[in-house]
């Protein structure tokens, strides 16, 4: 056996610790940014972990690069939930499935939420958001329009910011709040004869950070 395939063999399991490391990472980083918000430490992370701070350090040297991949990774899981929703066979079935598994992802997330309302910059979550879940949205508001159940005056980004509205809806005696107020907006959004217009227009993709400034009691950027 030459030495370049000994290399290879030696190299494949150090390629998938290192991504199970770097998958660990995140999802403990999640849990202890939720408890103890973005300052809280490596050797948190890493005790939590069950691995050493210096792997930590090595996978995510900057902080802002742990957030991003955070970030990155909770919209990929996003998308796959929002790809399947407008899959389904009722389109009605779908934004309403999709809905309800957004918020209560955020509810359970709202920690992590904060934190990256508050680092990523307004350039790059419009353009995430424009360039992998927007079409996925707009294609199941443009479905259940299509077929009457959803009021013709509703745009994408309706939805959105209501997410981020009623995923904040959460008490400690009510922790699932949220379900009253997700009920409501369901509501509001099927069609139904002679329903007046919603006033103004919807928001366009590029005031959708001003808005969650504004959610977050916080100066534009």
């Amino acid at each position: 056996m030459s030495a370049d395939v000994d290399a290879i063999e030696v190299e494949r399991p150090l390629r998938a610790d290192a991504a199970r490391n770097r998958e660990l990472i995140l999802e403990t980083a999640a849990e202890v940014f939720a408890e103890h918000g973005l300052e809280a430490g490596y050797d948190e992370i890493a005790r939590r972990a069950g691995i050493g701070v210096g792997t930590v350090y090595r996978r995510f040297p900057q902080r802002s690069e742990l957030i991003q991949a955070l970030f990155e990774s909770r919209i990929a899981e996003l998308v796959e939930v929002a790809e399947r929703s407008a899959a389904l066979p009722d389109a009605w079935e779908g934004l309403v499935s999709f809905l309800e598994w957004a918020i209560a992802r955020q509810v359970l997330d709202k920690g992590l939420k904060e934190v990256m309302v508050r680092t990523i910059s307004g350039e790059a979550h419009q353009a995430i958001g424009r360039e992998r879940l927007g079409p996925i949205l707009e294609r199941m508001v443009t479905r259940a329009q299509a077929d009457g159940t959803l009021r013709s005056d509703i745009a994408p980004t309706d939805i959105g910011m209501n997410v981020m509205v009623i995923s904040s809806m959460t008490t400690k005696a009510q922790p699932d709040l949220w379900r009253r107020y997700l009920a409501l907006f369901v509501e509001g959004l099927r069609a139904r004869p002679d329903q007046q217009p919603l006033p103004l227009v919807a928001p366009g993709d590029d005031a959708m950070h001003d808005l969650m400034c504004n959610l977050q009691n916080r100066d534009l950027d």
